[in-house]
């Protein structure tokens, strides 16, 4: 399964023609489109580039890192106080307290310590912010995320500490077919109880919607390309 252009989205915004793409693909898997959350990812964006989307209609949005979320964000939500926050990008430790406090969900659980240091900051903050366990579903050794026989431990863990797991996150390995991936991601939530399955990005998001999605992950089909 492949992403596909209609000839209907030719004349639509990126935002509007990315909707009605979610909005097919869903309708394909007898899905409601709005069972799938659309994360604009922004990072790397500034504000000017934002607005746009926001004055759109969009509200989630994603960032890669708390430190540039930090710089740009809060103006933002102030301007608009119903935007909603996902933090998607590998997070270390010692920045926990700070995502806990500006984000409202974390897509980047992965190991025991990062656990830890959430529950601890969340328990100072007062805050309990819904979090994905990252899964490296593709077994790569330069990506982050859980190893998938280690993902049973890590909820086991994350229960007996009253975290919020909302569900999984992964990011397949590039250029490759994704659907398996997807698949695979989808049982492991299955089994473990676990509704929430982060996955999809500019590239691959029909096929991840098709495949049950609840979140999808999209920045350059929304922005355009990065520069260089």
């Amino acid at each position: 399964m492949t992403k596909a252009t209609h000839p209907d989205d030719i004349d639509l915004s990126p935002l509007a023609a990315i909707h009605a793409r979610i909005a097919r693909a869903a309708a394909l898997a007898a899905r409601q489109p709005d069972a799938v959350t659309l994360i604009a990812i922004s990072k790397t964006r500034d504000a000017d580039a934002i607005q746009p989307l926001i004055d759109q209609g969009q509200r989630v949005f994603g960032e890669n890192r708390v430190q540039e979320a930090q710089g740009k964000w809060p103006a933002l939500v102030a301007a608009q106080p119903d935007i909603r926050l996902h933090l998607v990008g590998q997070l270390q430790s010692n920045k926990a307290e700070d995502a806990v406090r500006l984000f409202d969900a974390i897509h980047s659980l992965d190991r025991p310590s990062l656990l830890t240091a959430l529950a601890r900051a969340m328990d100072k903050v007062g805050r309990r912010v819904p979090l994905f366990v990252q899964v490296n579903i593709g077994n790569e050794a330069q990506k982050g995320g859980c190893a998938i026989d280690d993902v049973p431990a890590l909820l086991d863990q994350a229960r007996t500490a009253d975290l919020p797991i909302a569900g999984l996150m992964c990011v397949p390995p590039a250029q490759i077919e994704p659907a398996p991936f997807f698949a695979l991601l989808g049982k492991i939530a299955a089994d473990h109880g676990l509704a929430g399955l982060s996955m999809g990005m500019s590239d691959d998001f029909d096929t991840a919607v098709m495949l049950g999605a609840t979140h999808v992950r999209v920045g350059s089909a929304l922005f355009g390309a990065r520069a260089q």
